[in-house]
């Protein structure tokens, strides 16, 4: 399917009189039509196992484990990350409701992430 689409350098409709309004409506345009004749799950497949890939190398990276644990563990590796971006969202919309700017570093959401994880908690000083 990819050797199908053709580039925005050599379209001749995205030189510099279209508006950014203009390139997000022709955008949507190419995205609706392509969904309109492919199936989603089939054009997204490979990024999703991709994806999970990068979390069974994560949990098992010299691949030991039986493939029905890793997967599992994979699983919760997931969704561990994608707990954590939203205890991430949680905090940086109540630093923005309150107006205050914390910063936290990745290894100290790792950290945070890892605590609550184990049932220790966040340390409260």
């Amino acid at each position: 399917m990819r050797d199908k689409r053709t580039s925005s350098a050599t379209d001749p409709g995205s030189g510099p009189g279209l508006s950014p309004a203009e390139r997000t409506l022709r955008a949507r345009l190419a995205a609706h039509t392509m969904h309109s004749k492919h199936d989603a799950r089939e054009t997204t497949a490979a990024a999703r196992a991709a994806f999970l890939a990068r979390f069974e190398a994560e949990v098992d990276p010299e691949g030991t484990l039986p493939s029905e644990e890793r997967r599992r563990r994979a699983e919760h590796a997931r969704s561990a990350y994608f707990t954590s971006l939203a205890l991430a969202a949680a905090k940086a919309r109540r630093q923005k409701r309150d107006g205050a700017v914390v910063h936290m570093s990745t290894e100290d959401m790792q950290e945070l992430a890892e605590d609550i994880t184990s049932g220790g908690g966040p340390d409260v000083a």
